[in-house]
């Protein structure tokens, strides 16, 4: 990106080729190219890290977390505040670095600045809230439960969102006292990565308690079996999901997975088609439906299909799709061609099985044109499977049974969404449809820093992230009690 443009603590001169364990040191497993999307431009190289350097950071790790874990909780809490300070301050030019990194437009890369600060204020109040109980116990003795760090916290955190969906794991870990070893994917090792490290670097965290090593699966495994890390954070497809806990289960670590699922939007008859298609876009399209939560089965009731379907065709067919930098477009690339390929076949297979393509269905290079198949069925791949592309896939439905039915038919589900102006009626499906969220009179791609988010089923082990649930995946209950003195027993 050149040094103009680049804000001094982030200046390349600092991370090329270099991974984080307090200081900028080289890798073990050599470096790894930074290729933007939208262009095939070399944005940079960062360090690569293997099995070795994860062993080596998961035991500094360890070695400082206890000292962090006893720093007294005003100057801890003031670290986030520093953070938090920077990022706003030079947020003009990161939001750049997550535009160029991740093929997002730059309003996508705002918001996840804005939920990044959210996420560094709500670790800081985690330290003047209270972390345990006063238990029933006898008249001279206290009886406690209190939160304890695990001790060292292993984050694994993927490409879409990859600052917000790597800092709402690592600050309220560090908060609550725990060390991290961070692995950022290595499409976005600087978003998801190097950023996080110089914001804590700078605002005076304690050396060796956080470490940024960006890595392939190598990385990725060795970090999961690793002795010295008590619980992994990891967010990505249910596939790798299940590998992380597979190998994380034998050393008896705690795991939280946030996964890929199917998520329902769901239209009844009497909601305003107008607004309706608005929803349908936003939550199909909005950064190219690389999100974990994006609407996968669009599921419209018989009586208003047509009307909002006519109304999301004219949206698809202006949406442009382009190079985000322009700031003329509103869909950038998808993340690699390997991602497009993938879509593409989804697109064609249920095409072929029945699907009908009003829109879209064709792309050049990684950009793929916002995409609207109608006469899905179940069965049909785009029914079936995480689409993670600007696909609308179409079902129409004849009762609110069949809506249930719909959008339960799913091993895993992070959201879903009702519009209609009956709340009553709303409730009663988003009552019957398993989910890890469900937002009535909204589409599916909703979170805040301060509310518990997570999957069910394939989308999850149950692990939630934020608000309070911070306390319940990023530390433990320890039992403590308290006598005035030793009793006399009688052996």
């Amino acid at each position: 990106m050149g040094a103009s443009d680049t804000p001094p603590f982030l200046h390349d001169a600092i991370w090329q080729e270099r991974i984080f364990n307090g200081d900028w040191i080289a890798a073990d497993g050599g470096s790894h190219a930074i290729v933007e999307p939208a262009t095939g431009e070399l944005l940079g190289r960062c360090g690569a890290a293997n099995a070795a350097d994860v062993a080596r950071a998961a035991g500094a790790a360890r070695a400082a977390q206890r000292a962090w874990a006893a720093t007294d909780y005003k100057q801890r809490a003031q670290v986030f505040r520093k953070a938090a300070a920077l990022l706003e301050q030079h947020q003009e030019a990161l939001a750049t670095w997550i535009a160029r990194e991740t093929g997002g437009i730059m309003p996508k890369a705002q918001v996840e600045l804005r939920e990044a600060l959210a996420h560094l204020h709500e670790a800081a109040a985690m330290l003047t809230q209270p972390k345990g109980q006063l238990l029933a116990s006898q008249e001279d003795q206290f009886s406690i439960a209190r939160r304890v760090p695990h001790g060292v916290v292993g984050v694994i955190s993927p490409f879409n969102f990859p600052l917000i969906l790597s800092i709402r794991s690592i600050a309220p870990a560090l908060a609550v006292g725990n060390a991290v070893v961070h692995k950022p994917d290595l499409q976005t090792p600087i978003s998801g990565g190097v950023i996080i490290a110089r914001l804590f670097e700078e605002a005076g965290l304690p050396k060796g308690v956080l470490q940024v090593l960006p890595g392939g699966a190598e990385a990725g495994e060795a970090l999961c079996a690793n002795p010295d890390i008590a619980m992994v954070s990891f967010t990505g497809s249910t596939a790798i999901g299940r590998r992380v806990a597979e190998v994380a289960g034998r050393t008896l670590k705690k795991v939280s997975l946030e996964l890929g699922g199917k998520n329902s939007l769901v239209v009844l008859d009497d909601a305003d088609p107008d607004i309706a298609a608005a929803n349908v876009a936003w939550g199909a399209y909005l950064h190219q439906g690389q999100i974990c939560m994006a609407a996968g089965r669009i599921l419209l009731q018989r009586g208003i299909a047509e009307a909002v379907t006519s109304r999301l065709l004219e949206k698809a067919g202006r949406l442009p799709v382009g190079d985000p930098m322009s700031g003329t477009v509103a869909l950038g690339p998808l993340i690699n061609v390997r991602q497009v390929q993938r879509l593409h076949a989804i697109v064609t297979d249920s095409v072929a099985a029945g699907a009908t393509l009003l829109a879209g269905g064709s792309h050049e290079g990684q950009f793929y044109r916002p995409t609207v198949l109608t006469d899905v069925r179940p069965g049909m791949r785009c029914f079936e499977e995480e689409l993670f592309g600007p696909v609308a896939s179409i079902t129409v439905f004849d009762t609110d049974e069949e809506a249930i039915a719909l959008a339960s038919a799913t091993e895993g589900c992070l959201a879903l969404g009702v519009i209609s102006p009956s709340v009553t009626r709303a409730l009663r499906i988003v009552n019957r449809v398993p989910c890890g969220h469900a937002h009535v009179n909204d589409q599916t791609v909703l979170a805040e820093a301060h509310a518990p988010f997570g999957g069910s089923g394939s989308s999850g082990n149950g692990g939630r992230h934020g608000g309070p649930a911070d306390w319940d995946e990023f530390s433990q209950w320890q039992w403590l009690t308290i006598k005035s003195e030793a009793p006399q027993y009688p052996f």
